[in-house]
């Protein structure tokens, strides 16, 4: 592996009359190289003090750090080799572009010609050629945010390092800014960690999602790996939404799971696992993973119903229990009115079972 974390433990001490705080706990991660990996979750998980330890701001109670086979833990940050985004963008103000991207350059002392050259490359790169003598105040938050990503990239670094680079940004700035870091990381091949709390971002981004809660990686995959088959529920309600359905088992043989759900009987054909009888489940059902038709299995009564758009989105009661729907069927022009009564299917086939 090119960049490894194993069992990585960083513990802060008691402060203001708090009690000793484990901010990640044995993390075990293997990035290899070329790789863009993102750290996705809640606020206090411990995504970006992990970020943080790899890029040698804070060090590590316990575990190692390896770069390309190489122990960096004491390593000071200017000695790792990596470059960071942050997410203030950090840019000199009283500089120009060309001279904010060429800073790292000239404290390195390289010769003029080759920070020339690397800050020209890199300027094409993220498309700001032309803009060399502008101030940071005359570019919009996109451009320095560009500014802060190139004077990252000149450095030609072996990580580099992101922390939450686009949440400055508004929503659609934030989306087109994804598709270029995205197609950046690509063209360089250049192994990258990424820090967020959007689960759309790391989706969007990423080779591989890096789950965090509470200090600890609940699951580690690609990005239709967490989404459509999570190991825990922390992990299914975390990515997007879910509904969760109790089901009770009446014949458990792999690829032909019947279950009981809301006094139904329901085929799981896509379970590998084998279940005993009478054993409880839960159902993760994402809200496209459900459909209302006249024909459904169940019965619902429709207790929410919006239009978005691209979408019908509604909350449905069935036997006692609100699920969230999504119906994007572009045919549908007319929106199942509150109070009505629907008939709803379970995608069998799409349905994932965590032991309840």
């Amino acid at each position: 592996m090119y960049l490894a974390l194993e069992r990585l433990t960083t513990t802060f001490p008691p402060r203001g009359g708090a009690g000793e705080v484990t901010a990640v706990k044995d993390a075990d991660l293997q990035i290899e190289q070329g790789e863009l990996v993102t750290l996705l979750g809640p606020s206090g998980c411990g995504k970006t003090t992990t970020l943080r330890m790899i890029a040698g701001f804070e060090f590590p109670t316990s575990g190692r750090i390896l770069l390309d086979g190489e122990e960096i833990n004491t390593l000071p940050p200017n000695k790792r080799d990596m470059s960071m985004v942050f997410q203030s963008y950090a840019i000199f103000p009283h500089l120009t572009v060309y001279e904010n991207i060429a800073y790292g350059l000239n404290v390195q002392r390289l010769p003029r010609a080759e920070i020339e050259r690397r800050v020209q490359k890199v300027m094409e790169l993220v498309e700001l050629t032309g803009y060399e003598k502008r101030a940071p105040n005359q570019l919009s938050g996109g451009q320095q945010q560009r500014v802060a990503l190139a004077r990252a990239l000149v450095m030609e670094p072996k990580v580099l390092l992101m922390d939450e680079p686009l949440s400055n940004l508004d929503a659609k700035l934030r989306e087109s800014m994804r598709t270029e870091i995205r197609r950046i990381q690509r063209r360089l091949g250049i192994t990258s960690v990424y820090v967020t709390h959007d689960q759309i971002e790391a989706m969007t981004l990423s080779d591989r999602v890096v789950v965090m809660n509470q200090g600890l990686i609940e699951q580690v995959g690609t990005p239709v790996e967490v989404y459509r088959t999570p190991r825990t529920r922390f992990v299914a309600d975390f990515i997007g939404r879910a509904n969760f359905i109790e089901a009770t088992v009446l014949n458990g043989q792999p690829g032909n799971l019947m279950v009981q759900v809301y006094g139904q009987t329901i085929q799981l054909s896509n379970v590998k696992e084998a279940f005993p009888p009478n054993a409880r489940l839960i159902l993760i059902a994402r809200p496209e993973m459900i459909q209302i038709n006249q024909h459904g299995e169940l019965a619902g009564v429709v207790r929410r119903a919006s239009y978005l758009g691209n979408m019908f989105d509604y909350d449905i009661e069935v036997g006692g229990q609100l699920l969230t729907i999504i119906d994007p069927d572009p045919h549908h022009t007319t929106l199942s009115p509150e109070g009505a009564t629907v008939g709803v299917s379970l995608l069998a086939d799409c349905i994932h079972v965590l032991p309840g």
